[in-house]
């Protein structure tokens, strides 16, 4: 089990520790719905370190970035980031991930932590350009600073304007004192913010900066059982719940990352699958009936046949009523659909709606 570099600073706040993806990761401090109110109304600190950098270089970077992602890379400028995924050859998904340029010639991915290893030899399985590709996920801490107050917190530390950051941009800047930081305004909360990448020696420094500079705006430090319910109320993937090997984008939803104004992998048989319909699709849905869903619960019929399965699902804080995310047949994929989730063998109704549920 790995740790990350600010590792001992989260066990001495009081942190709950659990293994993810390989590392020891703070799970929760105060508790879930603390945290989580945190992130929505004020601001909160997630520390993601244990996710994946790779940097690519050459001539060809973009050639190769295009090849394997779904999305269309060759629209992007310096400073700008893109949602994309790694199509297998099989119909599902390697990984999602974020494509930063940095220039022409060099290209950030970001990739989940569960999947550093498998995206680096997938990528360089596919990499007939000659693109030099380091990782540099052992070297690098993130963290994520989320919230409507995340600005006017982290102002004090950098010159750029971050209220003036569009979404999806970045700069490399000095950040804290510290030079060669990227700022990201990016995240995975729906809540706004911004997600710093950093050298690991300088991991405590910014760290501390950080919440002196956030003081007065109420910072907290966050866990990752939060970020799971706040990317949830927003309707976000997370890979190897609602999305993987076996789930195509489309089916998916996320048709909207996959371009086929270019060829890349599998896009033959995507493009005839977006043509023939899809044979189940991933609804957004809300508890009638008192149950939570959770992930691998099956969803049936009225008669009780199984038309589904649960991909995540929880106790909306916000709405303070249970939601989840599942693929069904798609005559049960329209908004206001009423379906049933069995929950120890009960048939608990729910109904189809449409997402962000927040």
């Amino acid at each position: 089990m790995k740790n990350i570099a600010l590792n001992d600073i989260h066990v001495a706040l009081g942190a709950k520790m659990v293994p993810f993806a390989g590392f020891n990761m703070p799970v929760q401090y105060a508790g879930v719905l603390a945290e989580h109110e945190t992130v929505r109304n004020t601001v909160g600190v997630f520390d993601v370190s244990h996710m994946g950098e790779f940097i690519l270089k050459g001539d060809k970077a973009l050639d190769l970035i295009q090849a394997v992602t779904s999305n269309d890379a060759s629209v992007l400028v310096d400073g700008k980031i893109q949602y994309s995924c790694l199509p297998n050859t099989s119909g599902g998904i390697v990984d999602d991930l974020l494509v930063y340029r940095i220039d022409a010639k060099t290209y950030m991915l970001v990739v989940n932590a569960s999947n550093i290893e498998k995206d680096f030899n997938w990528i360089s399985e596919n990499n007939t350009f000659d693109v030099d590709i380091k990782d540099i996920s052992e070297r690098t801490s993130l963290l994520a600073i989320q919230g409507p107050k995340s600005a006017e917190a982290l102002q004090s530390l950098t010159e750029i304007n971050l209220a003036e950051m569009e979404y999806y941009s970045f700069k490399k800047t000095v950040f804290a004192g510290r030079e060669n930081v990227l700022v990201s305004a990016t995240g995975y909360t729906g809540a706004g913010g911004f997600e710093i990448y950093f050298d690991n020696k300088h991991a405590e420094h910014i760290w501390n900066a950080i919440f002196e500079a956030g003081e007065p705006y109420g910072i907290k430090p966050i866990g990752l059982a939060a970020r799971d319910t706040l990317r949830l109320e927003k309707g976000f993937c997370l890979y190897g719940n609602d999305i993987d090997d076996t789930t195509s984008p489309l089916e998916a939803g996320l048709g909207w990352i996959t371009k086929f104004t270019k060829n890349f992998t599998n896009s033959e048989n995507l493009a005839i699958q977006k043509q023939n319909g899809v044979e189940r699709k991933l609804v957004g849905f809300e508890m009638i009936d008192r149950g939570i869903p959770r992930h691998d619960y099956q969803i049936v019929d009225e008669e009780g046949n199984v038309i589904g399965k649960v991909t995540s699902g929880t106790q909306s804080p916000s709405l303070k009523k249970a939601i989840g995310l599942g693929y069904v047949k798609p005559q049960y994929a329209k908004v206001g659909s009423d379906i049933y989730i069995l929950i120890r063998d009960n048939k608990i109704k729910a109904r189809v709606v449409k997402y962000p549920f927040v």
